[in-house]
């Protein structure tokens, strides 16, 4: 017996082919995030702080352009958390009062960090390490998830978030 033209042997036709579909996102377009950047007034201090709070120790890159009053610094801890400080002369402070107030401006409202233990978290950066208190250890929307929130001695605001997982 001899099959149709275009039929394959012993199946039916096949169906037309949907070029609508978005293409199959390849493993190059995928991105893994690298770093966030903070824009800071004191280099020097927010370093020492995140460094105690975060253990943001290892110091990736260290830049000074001058030309443009700009001074940035990389850091990394053991997690592989990467955050870059960048000072520059003149600066000024965008303060979000609370997580709310943050989504008034379209812009990066607040870092969000996971934590193994939110409770120990919130009284090591409230208590040893002196950042505000904005919203105490609470539970979140996803069941078993909690979450807080602090600013960093310059007002910038940080999320911590405990996952059942951890």
């Amino acid at each position: 017996m001899v099959q149709g033209k275009g039929a394959a042997r012993g199946t039916a036709a096949a169906a037309p082919r949907n070029h609508s579909r978005r293409p199959a996102v390849t493993t190059t377009l995928v991105p893994v995030f690298h770093h966030i950047s903070v824009s800071v007034a004191d280099l020097a201090a927010q370093e020492r702080w995140y460094g105690t709070a975060f253990g943001l120790t290892d110091v990736e890159e260290r830049l000074d352009l001058p030309e443009a009053g700009v001074r940035t610094v990389v850091l990394r801890n053991a997690a592989g958390l990467r955050v870059e400080f960048t000072e520059r002369a003149g600066s000024a402070p965008l303060r979000h009062a609370d997580p709310y107030a943050a989504t008034a401006l379209q812009t990066f409202a607040h870092l969000a960090l996971r934590v193994a233990d939110l409770d120990a978290a919130f009284a090591h950066l409230t208590g040893e390490c002196g950042a505000a208190q904005v919203s105490p250890p609470a539970p979140g929307a996803t069941g078993g998830m909690r979450y807080a929130y602090v600013h960093d001695p310059e007002g910038n605001l940080i999320e911590l978030i405990e996952t059942p997982a951890g």
